[in-house]
């Protein structure tokens, strides 16, 4: 039976993670399982969609463009942003009742104050690429304190309000499950890769890399720390480091550290997949993430990951000395310590290599993908049934 689904999200013009999943998650339904699909954005109307999109999939814009309440001082900001919150629930009720969806996903924006108060008939879940600590924590990194904690911990009272009236809760790992102790109904899906590739690494170059946005979060700050220390140790071996956004304080990092010759900071690729098979161990320096979906793609490459055990998700991926090396988080000395024991042991570096492919099999578009069909039956099941 096909089924009709709607997902609701700001834009899906960014080059994030966040729509880079959703597209290939809705593609798949709509080519090869046969779901009618609808995306309702609030944003960007007229831009092209940073990752292709199936001509089977129906895209609405509402056109709310929230990012206009920039444009004001905060006090007529909140007046606007009012506004334009009436506005969304409006035109989005409207939408919902005209396309009557079986199913409606949010991806916990703005739309999940009022979506469980929409009589349009669809079961809603609600779908979160964040883990709990670091989600609108207001620049706070995870801690509660002072106002932007005490903003925070009201807005997290607002959200938890909401989940409890949504009929699933969906989230990246198992480590975040166990963090959302308030709620009932969460459940755990993994991001899919696009493409498990064919192309492998022989882990044989005497190469490191790493890629995810040149931002605080990446941890590249903390990479290129122990870097330096891999380097003196290892001064025949490489770092390469690929992503968006601005280089210029990790250059400056790079040359107070003495590096240069040794490390390159490089834009983002096309096909990362090719550039992962060149190297021999994948570093992962995150301070955080949802869930590290970089960590699968360079593990289907069969380069081994060291990665840090930052919330949330390298724990759930990888199982420390059989595919991977987990580090304590934010531990410069030991980030470089086990980069070094894969460079100094190469038999164990392959096998660990081997081992991570086979690992990150488990996260193919088309198990996931059938994980989603499950939990969306098992949603109208329970609504037949009740």
């Amino acid at each position: 039976m096909s089924l009709k689904i709607a997902y609701c999200l700001p834009s899906l013009f960014s080059f994030g993670g966040m729509e880079k999943v959703l597209t290939l998650k809705a593609n798949y339904f709509a080519d090869v399982l046969g779901y009618e699909v609808t995306i309702i954005l609030t944003d960007g109307k007229g831009l092209k969609p940073a990752f292709p999109l199936s001509p089977k999939i129906r895209v609405i814009n509402l056109d709310i463009n929230y990012n206009k309440i920039w444009h004001y001082k905060f006090i007529p900001r909140l007046f606007v942003y009012s506004f334009k919150q009436y506005i969304f629930r409006k035109r989005l009720s409207v939408v919902l009742d005209e396309i009557k969806p079986q199913i409606t996903i949010s991806m916990l924006r703005r739309e999940i104050n009022f979506i469980t108060r929409i009589n349009d008939g669809s079961k809603k879940i609600g779908e979160l690429h964040f883990n709990k600590d670091n989600y609108r924590d207001f620049n706070t990194s995870g801690k509660r304190s002072g106002l932007k904690g005490l903003m925070a911990r009201l807005w997290m009272r607002q959200l938890l309000s909401n989940l409890r009236r949504i009929d699933r809760f969906v989230v990246l790992s198992k480590e975040d499950r166990d963090k959302w102790t308030e709620l009932e109904h969460v459940d755990v899906i993994y991001n899919p890769i696009s493409v498990f590739p064919q192309k492998v690494s022989d882990c044989s170059s005497k190469l490191v890399i790493a890629a995810g946005r040149y931002v605080r979060q990446k941890g590249f700050d903390m990479l290129l720390d122990s870097w330096k220390l891999v380097s003196n140790r290892h001064p025949d071996w490489s770092l390469a480091i690929y992503g968006d956004g601005l280089t210029k304080e990790f250059e400056k990092r790079v040359i107070r550290n003495g590096i240069r010759d040794s490390v390159t900071l490089n834009g983002p690729v096309l096909n990362l997949n090719d550039k992962f098979a060149e190297a021999s161990i994948f570093a992962f320096s995150s301070r955080f993430e949802g869930f590290g979906m970089v960590v699968t793609e360079a593990m289907s490459c069969g380069i081994p990951p060291v990665a840090f055990a930052c919330p949330c998700g390298p724990k759930d991926i990888i199982t420390d000395g059989v595919n991977g090396l987990l580090v304590e988080p934010e531990n410069v000395k030991e980030l470089a310590d086990k980069i070094c024991y894969l460079i100094e042991n190469e038999d164990e570096r392959r096998e660990m290599g081997r081992r991570a492919r086979e690992r990150a099999s488990d996260f193919k578009i088309e198990i996931i993908a059938k994980q989603w069909d499950n939990l969306f039956r098992e949603v109208l099941e329970e609504n037949c049934c009740s």
